[in-house]
């Protein structure tokens, strides 16, 4: 799975092209992995100042959540948001949140739910970059699977369906879990209007997926 990457910031569309639609999706997944995986550095921080705060329509779903979260990014710092998440996803022994699937799914790291995952990585041809320190099933991995899924040019791989089944299977059962563990912490800023953001697009695609079994 490559680095997630960061696009200019638009908000996502409620209505109109199917095309522009899903790249919206993709972009929102692909921003997504990169603030999960890592703080804001100053370019992405310059990004969020000149990004849309506006839904397309007024009210809808993301729009309050996308303009706290565009918010909190303007008045941190990439020092600041650095230290906050250190302090929250880092630090020495066990950290105050974990960000792995495994953990929420089974109470441990490295779990049945990762071994899963691999097979599930592997029947859609993605493998994992031994450079990279972090196991599969981190959080940001996931997101970077889903922008994938949207927006990869391999139709028999990159279809509404493999979306649908890998965000039941590896990101529905636990991503609120995610959630409410950084609104719980003290120290949570930058980071708790991220989980607010996350919580409410992750629900919003959730409502799509069933409209779509319905």
């Amino acid at each position: 799975m490559s680095q997630p990457t960061t696009h200019p910031l638009q908000f996502v569309a409620a209505a109109g092209d199917g095309d522009s639609d899903e790249l919206a999706r993709a972009e929102l997944y692909g921003l997504l992995a990169r603030l999960w995986l890592a703080p804001p550095d100053d370019a992405l921080l310059q990004q969020f100042k000149v990004a849309v705060t506006q839904a397309p329509q007024a009210g809808g779903h993301l729009e309050a959540p996308w303009q706290a979260l565009v918010a909190a990014m303007r008045a941190t710092t990439a020092a600041a948001a650095a230290d906050e998440f250190d302090a929250l996803f880092q630090g020495i022994g066990k950290p105050e949140v974990f960000v792995y699937a495994s953990y929420y799914l089974s109470g441990f790291l490295h779990e049945r739910p990762l071994a899963t995952l691999r097979e599930h990585l592997l029947q859609l041809g993605l493998t994992r970059d031994p450079a990279r320190g972090e196991t599969e099933d981190h959080v940001a991995y996931l997101f970077e699977v889903m922008r994938y899924l949207i927006a990869g040019d391999d139709a028999a791989v990159c279809n509404l369906e493999q979306q649908r089944r890998f965000f039941r299977t590896q990101l529905q059962p636990w991503v609120g879990e995610l959630c409410d563990a950084v609104d719980a912490q003290p120290r949570a800023v930058t980071f708790r209007a991220l989980a607010g953001f996350t919580r409410e697009f992750v629900q919003v695609e959730a409502q799509a997926f069933d409209l779509l079994e319905s």
